[in-house]
């Protein structure tokens, strides 16, 4: 029995629905957009999806990670503004990394478990192209002949300076340790690949999307906001990065380390995008008199070493099911974030997870990861498959950075067992 880390059970807290952006490939369609504009797009989206009038909102949670533009400060305020929320509603920023998109459905069941807010409205956001240029040395200028300190602010975050490594030989490190083979890996990427396009050519991600185009959201009172695409762009509709993929050619592409595993095509790619959802009391959700599409069930987040932080998610998930009473073998689908092809492994191997139950549409390799939204996304997606199976369980779960783990259970209640597509 594990007796470290942080579980919430939540007996009625409810997700109404969710969307996300289409996630466009680094430097792609969406190379202009501040994650402020992102956030508003998909906050006004959902509440237009259900319905819902934004002054129903009493709590707006928003997670980012980079700085995507100088008023970063302001993305959950500007956020709720825009998209509507009174402006009496406080708003605040959740951050936990790789997990911050589940982060927002924990503290926003935790607001409402408590009585402070009925409605939440939670959104995740991130832009990895507009990650800064930035120095932090020079605020008493530049000495002659001096080195300047201006770094990637990307590159540079990758790195986890206590453990001296960066996140891809974290990733090698479970290799190593899980016996995974440099073959192993391409294959997972193929999949991951061959998954996001088959649900692509499906329709089942569109499902999830929202189309983004150059747009002014206005504010009576203050100035408008403007969401731009990049180039010659006009619309943004779907996931660019899915591709036909096979391991023949992942096997091609030379590692990052010498005599490693991990490339650049078994890594999660580089998208910008943002996701949002309505999280609410069940009080709330009867008013609203429609299906919620899941209930959010409970929450756990643990502590692992930084050098193995990939390994996360399988203490994470032990936490979540042994508190919560139930077992791996209850729950019908998983979506694991997969930061790297040999870290989603090596979380495969220690739980004993069936392929034909994770990421079964695909996951980051093929969709990207961007930070703050991709929890977001893979909660939405987990809840969305359990109605669409007709199954009661799943979890959706992530790594993070310098040594944690994320999960979060959501339950279909009208779902029997592992449904009709186990």
């Amino acid at each position: 029995m594990m007796t470290k880390g942080l579980f919430n059970r939540f007996d009625d807290v409810w997700m109404l629905d969710g969307v996300r952006t289409p996630q466009v490939d680094y430097m792609g369609a969406l190379a202009d957009a501040n994650p402020i504009d992102m956030g508003i797009k998909v906050a006004r989206a959902v509440l237009a999806r259900t319905g819902i009038a934004p002054g129903d909102v009493d709590t707006v949670i928003a997670g980012n990670m980079a700085p995507g533009g100088f008023d970063q400060f302001y993305v959950p305020r500007h956020i709720g503004l825009y998209a509507g929320v009174p402006t009496e509603v406080p708003a605040q920023m959740a951050q936990r990394i790789c997990g911050t998109g589940f982060e927002l459905f924990r503290q926003a069941g935790e607001q409402i478990s408590s009585g402070a807010a009925e409605l939440a409205l939670v959104v995740g956001t991130e832009s990895m192209t507009r990650n800064p240029i930035a120095a932090f040395d020079h605020r008493q200028g530049f000495r002659l002949g001096a080195p300047l300190g201006f770094k990637d602010y990307m590159w540079e975050a990758l790195t986890d300076c206590a453990a001296g490594i960066n996140m891809i030989q974290t990733a090698e490190n479970l290799a190593q340790r899980y016996d995974i083979r440099r073959e192993d890996v391409d294959a997972f990427a193929a999949l991951s690949f061959a998954r996001a396009v088959a649900a692509q050519e499906s329709g089942w991600l569109a499902g999830e999307i929202v189309p983004v185009s150059t747009e002014t959201f206005e504010l009576s009172g203050y100035k408008p906001r403007h969401l731009r695409l990049a180039g010659k762009a006009t619309v943004a509709d779907k996931d660019t990065h899915p591709r036909p993929t096979p391991a023949e050619v992942l096997a091609k592409l030379r590692t990052v380390f010498a005599q490693g595993v991990q490339t650049g095509g078994n890594s999660s790619a580089l998208t910008d995008g943002a996701g949002a959802a309505l999280v609410a009391s069940g009080a709330y959700a009867q008013r609203w008199g429609q299906a919620p599409l899941g209930r959010v069930a409970a929450a756990a987040v643990v502590g692992v070493p930084p050098e193995i932080m990939g390994i996360g998610p399988a203490p994470a998930i032990r936490l979540l099911l042994e508190r919560a009473g139930l077992s791996l073998a209850d729950i019908a689908r998983f979506e694991i974030n997969e930061a790297q092809g040999a870290q989603t492994l090596a979380v495969q191997r220690e739980l004993g997870l069936e392929v034909n139950r994770l990421n079964v549409h695909g996951g980051a390799i093929a969709l990207g990861h961007p930070l703050a939204a991709t929890g977001v996304r893979l909660t939405l997606t987990v809840a969305r498959q359990l109605q669409a199976i007709g199954a009661r369980w799943g979890v959706a779960s992530a790594c993070i950075g310098g040594g944690q783990g994320i999960a979060l259970l959501i339950e279909n209640p009208q779902g029997q067992g592992l449904g009709s597509a186990a």
